[in-house]
């Protein structure tokens, strides 16, 4: 996954130059989950087109402030949305709950 703007400045400033290189050294360059290899295709089972893989590294705790190597896996894009859907989803709905009681803040009560 991208690095968003907003949390750049979370990431520590070697992350490119030697923490994201480290990890997919020590992965082979291949998917840790499903052993996929960086810069290929593979078929995409959803659409049945070719899918070009880029690893991506994930955080195994979601905090992107620890980037030590116990806390980070090179995965594919599938592996790590796949890993990530649970806390996304758990994230939504904390969100949606804030806003929905912030709303209620502002409404007449007449």
């Amino acid at each position: 996954m991208p690095i968003r703007p907003e949390n750049k400045a979370r990431y520590p400033k070697n992350w490119k130059t030697e923490i994201r290189p480290m990890i997919l050294r020590r992965a082979n360059n291949r998917c840790e989950f499903c052993g996929v290899e960086n810069h290929t295709y593979r078929l995409n089972e959803k659409t049945g087109k070719m899918a070009y893989i880029v690893l991506t590294i994930a955080h195994m705790n979601e905090v992107v402030e620890d980037c030590s190597p116990e806390n980070l896996r090179a995965l594919c894009q599938r592996c790590h949305n796949r890993y990530d859907a649970e806390h996304r989803k758990q994230t939504r709905s904390h969100t949606k709950a804030l806003k929905d009681k912030s709303l209620n803040l502002f409404e007449n009560n007449d």
